[in-house]
């Protein structure tokens, strides 16, 4: 095992970690090679994720604007590290904060968590593991993923403290990153390297053809910035013009991604209909630590006035979703965050050159209802009805108040910008030949406000747009 070094320097710090998580994965690489060769085990091999610990004594306050970059009161704090080299700009940024608040250094080793055989292979296309060891058992010899320690106590509030005393000082452990990694490649069809900072969610696909439609001719604009647009199967593009090859078969929530330098483009990830595939993709991608998610698709309105095509912009949520219910109780408010609800209403007028009281005509604010029964229209009325009624809401939906509850979990900030395709409880179901002109046009629109408004939001200081509200009274340090 590496032993522990103390840094003053965010960077030599980082390069640290990824020299002992090379090391690690690289002895597990060599011992799966050498035991799938011979055909039986010589030794069992084990290596650790490499770990970075804070310690303080002082209680000396850090900058009170700030919701992340320190840590709340003197102790030991660490976190488990995983993949740094597809993290390092982010863990030097923390690390970096963290040197500059407390004025102490930090260390890095290895920790005493073992690296899953499965994820030390991981990306390297080379190995193939067996659903079983063959004349072995795998366990025996490697370690395996536990999901007995593969959890979100931390991000819940439920673990305040790791069993070695120390307390969090991020929101994943290694092993739940690693997880959540393995799961993004599987649903989306393409690598974590590939995801940006800034990720649209979407429940259709026509949505997904505009983002293509936008990316080639971001492409083909020297002054976009953006450098590349990334599909399924990690396919590559960096011309407008260039073919994106299409895999025979799509994944359960595709992922496209128009990319930045730094990460700083932007993700769309269509994942389809229900509140499940919405806690499915916002569970993994939360590890990435993006910086902002929005929900842009189709939605009921509820109200007479409004008109197939109209745009809703959440300012609450009723949560009728259940998925989270366990993680997140339904009395837990979700707020709307200031900055997000700019930046939409924002992109909103200068897309559809409206403003102030004209905006009126097109977009309603308030509450947006999420369901986990998509023909809801076919129970009795009384009951649903009068509560969307109570609780004022002008649109539902099946995904929203997920994502954003997941946002508000996860302390990723989170909007939604929906538009009306249908209105059940006016005679105006989502049948064919019912599109008007005014909402075809509007739902092309859509999809290019939700890329504004991220654009706007990517112009933020960080520590503007992760606001304090989404913290709680016992905080990592870590984003």
């Amino acid at each position: 095992m590496s032993a522990p070094e103390a840094f003053g320097d965010a960077a030599a710090a980082v390069a640290r970690l990824r020299e002992i998580y090379a090391r690690a994965t690289d002895h597990l690489a060599e011992g799966f090679a050498r035991t799938m060769a011979q055909g039986h085990p010589v030794a069992r091999y084990r290596a650790f994720y490499p770990e970075v610990r804070l310690t303080t004594t002082s209680y000396a306050a850090a900058d009170s604007r700030l919701s992340f970059g320190h840590v709340t009161e003197p102790g030991s704090y660490a976190t488990t590290v995983t993949r740094p080299d597809l993290f390092a700009g982010y863990l030097e940024q923390q690390i970096a904060l963290l040197l500059r608040n407390h004025g102490v250094p930090v260390v890095v080793g290895a920790s005493d968590t073992p690296i899953p055989i499965h994820f030390a292979l991981a990306g390297r296309a080379e190995f193939a593991i067996p659903q079983d060891g063959g004349a072995f058992s795998l366990r025996d010899v490697f370690d395996v993923p536990d999901l007995a320690t593969t959890n979100d106590d931390i991000v819940n509030g439920e673990r305040l403290r790791h069993p070695d005393g120390t307390m969090p000082l991020a929101l994943f452990t290694a092993q739940r990153i690693d997880y959540s990694l393995a799961r993004l490649a599987h649903y989306t069809a393409t690598d974590a390297e590939h995801f940006q900072n800034h990720v649209l969610f979407t429940n259709y696909q026509f949505y997904v053809d505009e983002f293509e439609a936008f990316a080639r001719a971001a492409l083909d604009d020297p002054d976009s910035g953006y450098t590349s647009f990334v599909g399924p199967g990690n396919a590559v593009i960096g011309r407008g013009d260039a073919p994106l090859p299409t895999p025979a078969r799509l994944p359960q929530m595709p992922a496209y991604h128009l990319t930045r330098p730094g990460g700083q483009g932007i993700t769309l990830v269509n994942i389809g209909v229900g509140p499940s595939n919405a806690k499915t993709a916002t569970d993994h991608i939360a590890v990435l630590r993006p910086h902002a998610w929005l929900m842009v698709g189709h939605c009921a309105g509820l109200r007479t006035t409004q008109r197939l095509g109209d745009f809703v912009l959440a300012h609450a949520y009723l949560r009728e979703d259940n998925v989270l219910d366990a993680d997140l109780p339904v009395w837990v408010p979700i707020p709307a965050l200031a900055e997000i609800q700019i930046a939409l209403q924002e992109a909103v007028a200068e897309i559809t050159r409206l403003e102030g009281f004209e905006l009126k005509r097109i977009m309603r604010t308030g509450t947006v209802a999420t369901i986990d029964n998509r023909n809801w229209e076919l129970r009795d009325q009384s009951g649903p009805v009068q509560r969307l009624s109570q609780s004022r809401a002008v649109a539902l939906d099946m995904e929203s108040a997920t994502i954003a509850a997941n946002g508000f979990r996860f302390r990723v900030p989170y909007g939604t910008l929906l538009c009306v395709s249908d209105k059940p409880l006016h005679g105006e179901l989502k049948l064919p030949g019912m599109a008007s002109e005014f909402y075809r046009a509007q739902v092309a629109r859509h999809l290019q406000i939700g890329v504004r408004a991220m654009e706007r939001l990517r112009e933020m200081p960080l520590e503007r747009i992760h606001s304090r509200k989404l913290r709680s009274f016992e905080e990592t340090a870590f984003l």
